[in-house]
Formats: structure tokens, C-alpha cells, sequence
């Protein structure tokens, strides 16, 4: 991969506090992260996309950042990120490191400065907020300050919004920017990317159902038209590092009310690709998943397709759970593998590692634990420190107790475990990307199908999932190249139920 090796890229998602910890603290690091890169080189993914490792006080898992050019020492140092990056480069791997832009911490020298010009402050209206907008994680989105005004938080109290409007904190992170591409990093995913701009006067939303990020109806301060003119700046900033432009990328965590909304991040002069969360939050069901599939492939955008992350329940989960769900993730995992544009895969997606839902009420860290009253355990499920080996206090995760702890069927799942089994989900995940950058893919068509079939073709290539409940037969298909469950052979192939299918002609 050169240039635009974003399009056709396999990103894998670190959640750096829960991948690997090298110093036994229970929190996974960076250089742990390092120790760890030759595992992600050998199963074949061509990025790594890092979760926050800034300074913060971790109020929300250090997504609330105090210092965008430090490393905070939970995670190691800024000598350690270089080293991470040039190690990563070795081994042909790109990396992203993520960029938090809609907020900072409270504890960011602006806000303990007292510069109200850099955040959203307001008067109230009496005793009451300056207007109904309520927080992500529950509650209203603003808090009084003790002379009396109030400061906007779309998210917890401790991450105040940045004013947008202000040249200073525009001009601010363009020089962020900056200062990690001249340290060597391939690109940013860019958090909230949908959130920067508030619409102007700040008018009250008249509805009680905010608490979702992705939804049908407009919401006053997500998704406005002014976020576009920051990433046509911040494009040419990163155009204007590598050779000859064009092998820096920023990738939006934006959840637009449609594909085509979502595809205003990616015009040619703003950020390279956006997350498919409309691909994500569609059931297992072959009608909308063909319907987000071809609403996603009609824009001119890069496409890119993703079942997981640090935010949402597990899909093995989401899938139905136990042995429905697994063969329901394999089957997943080849239809978003086989289709056009770039894939984004979650640590221990490759796994098969299921939401652990029974996490204990002392242990969960996530901010909407505590600001939903206690009612919403938030997303420390899909967070819990992944399985390394079989046995140990923290199943190989580090040599001590994990933040969170590990249920005991997960030692069946641990890398250890599965490294020599061929039937395995990690097995599964190798051959599929070795095989995804071996094929030479033709253009998308659909073929032809049942119902609960999603069947298409790249050239010479088809992919074939069977999504209902009843076999499918397919006649001579050609070379089978792979199937994420077992399949019946005799002059067709018989494809059970939830089963995916690649083969050649």
C-alpha cells in the first residue's frame, strides 16, 4: 500500500487499556501495545488504530484529555509512542492515533484558566439551564459555574465543549495535528466528529430522546454544516505531509442521520472516510443489510464497513450470543471482509470474544454508570482486557489483577488457545485477510438470490451468506476458498443456516 492505502485498508482497533499491560498495573499501555505488534502483523490487518493515551484524569477513560502533546503516565511516555510508531512501521503497519476535538478535560490549563472564550459558556435562564440539551451520558449537558454561569458538556462534566468559533482553538489543533504527524503517525480518527459545531443561537431541541448518537431526526448540535469548513482545513494540513500528499488520513466518527449526510465527511477536500455505523446497527437480517450495503456503495465516498468498537455491545452479542451468535459473527465477519472499501476490526473481534454482561456494580468505570443513576451499566462490557494465554491472574493480559475482570470461559478463548486450532474464529479471521489481499476484487454486482441471501461478485469473486433459516444450495459454485462454518460438498454446496461462503470461478 501507498498512497490511498486507507481505501482498501484493514484497521484494527486498540483499545489501549485493555490490550496488553507491560507493567502490571492492571491497565494495558503502550508498551504493551508495542510488545504485541508482531501478533497484529502476522494476522494480517495493515493498520493499527490507537484509543486515547493523552494526559487525562480519565473520567472518561481518557477521552476527556488534559494535554493533547503528553503521554500520560498510566500509558507511558512520549518516548514510548515513538518507539510504538517506528516498531509499527517495521513491520509494515500503519498507525492512527485518535484526536478528541469536540471537548477537553476540566482539567485542561484553558479551563482552569478561566478562558470562557475557549469553551460554550451562557447565562441561564433563571435557576435553569440555558436550554434543554441534555448529556450523552445522562443528565443535562450543562453545568453552573460558581459565578453563576453555565458550561456546555455533551458528555460528562469533566469534558467541557470547545467554542469552535474561536480562531484560537481552531488554530490550536491544527498544530496538534502537526505535532503527531512530524511524529510519524498515519492518521487520526476523529472523535465525535459530527459534534464541533453548534447550531447558532443554541435553540432547545423540544424532545425528551437525546440520549442517542445516531438517530432519524435532526439534533441541534450534531451533524450542523459548519463542521465541514474545520476538515477542509485540517485536509490540507494533512495533505501537505508524505511524499507527495495523500498517505496522511483521518478517518470521522460520525453519526449522521443517513449515508448520504455521513458522506459530506468524506467530499474530496475534507477527511478521507467516515465510520459505517448505519452498517452496524443493522440486524442480522439479509433485506437491511442489503438496503445499508447499496445506500453506502451509491455515495461517492470511500466506503468502509465496521461491527464493533469501545461503544458498542459485542456483536457476538448483538447477534443473538452463544453459539448462534458465533456462527452469526463468522458469517459476518466474511460479508464485511468481502466487500469494496476499508474494514475496521475491534480487538478480540478476531476472538470471538462475546459482551460480558455480568460485570460486578463495584468495577464498572464508564461515566454513564454514574450519571444514569445507576440504571445504564454503560460500556465497560465490550472493554474487559482481552485473553492472551490460558492461565495467569489476567489470562496473559499482564502480570497482575486487569482493571476488569475476565470471565473464566475466556481462557477457551485466549490467542494461546486458538493459535492452533484451524477451526478456530482467529484462524478464520487469518485466512480471510490473507486471502483479502491476495484476490484481485472486480467491481460489485449483486447476484441473484433467495430472500435471506446476500449473494454478490468482484470479478471472479463471490461472496454468499446465508442469513435465513433453511439451507441453501449452491450448484458448482467453483473453487471454495473458505466458509466460516461447515458445508455439505457433493457436486453443490450445501450451506447451512448463518453460514457465509467464499469461492472463486
Amino acid at each position: 500500500m501507498t498512497q490511498e492505502w486507507w481505501r482498501d485498508a484493514v484497521i484494527y482497533q486498540v483499545y489501549v487499556r485493555s490490550f496488553a499491560d507491560a507493567n502490571g498495573d492492571g491497565v494495558g499501555d503502550l508498551p504493551g501495545v508495542r510488545s504485541r505488534l508482531p501478533y497484529l502483523a502476522d494476522l494480517g490487518v495493515d493498520a493499527v488504530w490507537l484509543t486515547p493515551f493523552y494526559a487525562s484524569p480519565m473520567a472518561d477513560g481518557g477521552y476527556d484529555v488534559a494535554d493533547y502533546r503528553e503521554v500520560d503516565p498510566l500509558f507511558g511516555t512520549l518516548a514510548d509512542a515513538q518507539a510504538l510508531v517506528a516498531d509499527a512501521h517495521a513491520l509494515g503497519l500503519r498507525v492512527i492515533v485518535d484526536i478528541v476535538p469536540n471537548h477537553t478535560s476540566d482539567q485542561h490549563e484553558w479551563f482552569k484558566a478561566g478562558l470562557k472564550d475557549r469553551y460554550i459558556f451562557r447565562e441561564g435562564r433563571g435557576e435553569e439551564p440555558p436550554n434543554d440539551w441534555a448529556s450523552i451520558f445522562g443528565g443535562p449537558a450543562w453545568t453552573r459555574t460558581e459565578d453563576g454561569d453555565w458550561y456546555l458538556h455533551l458528555f460528562a462534566p469533566e469534558q467541557p465543549d470547545l467554542n469552535w468559533d474561536n480562531p484560537v482553538v481552531r488554530a490550536e489543533f491544527l498544530d496538534i495535528l502537526r505535532f503527531w504527524l512530524d511524529l510519524g503517525v498515519d492518521g487520526f480518527r476523529v472523535d465525535v466528529a459530527h459534534g464541533m459545531v453548534k447550531a447558532e443561537g443554541l435553540p432547545d431541541v423540544g424532545r425528551p430522546d437525546q440520549s442517542e448518537l445516531l438517530g432519524a431526526e435532526p439534533l441541534p448540535y450534531f451533524d450542523q454544516d459548519g463542521v465541514h469548513e474545520i476538515y477542509r482545513e485540517w485536509r490540507r494540513v494533512l495533505d501537505s505531509y508524505g511524499d507527495a500528499g495523500g498517505d496522511r488520513m483521518a478517518v470521522a466518527e460520525a453519526w449522521a442521520p443517513s449515508p448520504a449526510r455521513t458522506a459530506l465527511y468524506v467530499r474530496p477536500d475534507e477527511l478521507h472516510q467516515a465510520f459505517n455505523f448505519h452498517f452496524l446497527k443493522t440486524d442480522w437480517s439479509a433485506e437491511p443489510l442489503r438496503a445499508v450495503i447499496d445506500a453506502s456503495l451509491a455515495t461517492e465516498a470511500p466506503p468502509t464497513w465496521v461491527l464493533s468498537n469501545h461503544d458498542v455491545v459485542r456483536h457476538v452479542t448483538r447477534y443473538g450470543g452463544g453459539e448462534v451468535g458465533r456462527r452469526r459473527a463468522r458469517a459476518a465477519a466474511l460479508l464485511m471482509l468481502a466487500l469494496p472499501g476499508s474494514a475496521y476490526v475491534y480487538q478480540g473481534e478476531e476472538l470471538g470474544l462475546p459482551e460480558v454482561q455480568d460485570l460486578p456494580d463495584e468495577v464498572l468505570a464508564d461515566p454513564m454508570w454514574e450519571r444514569s443513576g445507576h440504571t445504564d451499566h454503560g460500556r465497560d462490557g465490550c472493554r474487559v482486557p482481552i485473553p492472551w494465554t490460558t492461565t495467569g491472574p489476567s489470562l496473559g493480559f499482564g502480570p497482575g489483577k486487569p482493571w476488569l475482570p475476565q470471565p473464566e470461559s475466556w481462557a477457551k478463548l485466549a490467542v494461546a488457545e486458538q493459535q492452533t486450532s484451524p477451526e478456530s474464529m482467529l484462524a478464520l479471521y487469518r485466512a480471510a485477510l490473507r486471502l483479502r489481499h491476495r484476490l484481485g476484487f472486480g467491481p460489485f454486482e449483486w447476484v441473484a438470490s433467495e430472500d435471506d441471501v446476500l449473494h454478490f461478485r468482484r470479478g471472479t469473486f463471490h461472496c454468499l451468506a446465508n442469513l435465513g433459516e433453511s439451507v441453501v444450495r449452491v450448484p458448482d459454485p467453483g473453487p471454495v476458498l473458505l466458509a466460516s462454518s461447515y458445508y455439505g460438498l457433493d457436486g453443490e454446496v450445501v450451506l447451512p443456516p448463518d453460514t457465509a461462503l467464499w469461492w472463486e470461478e
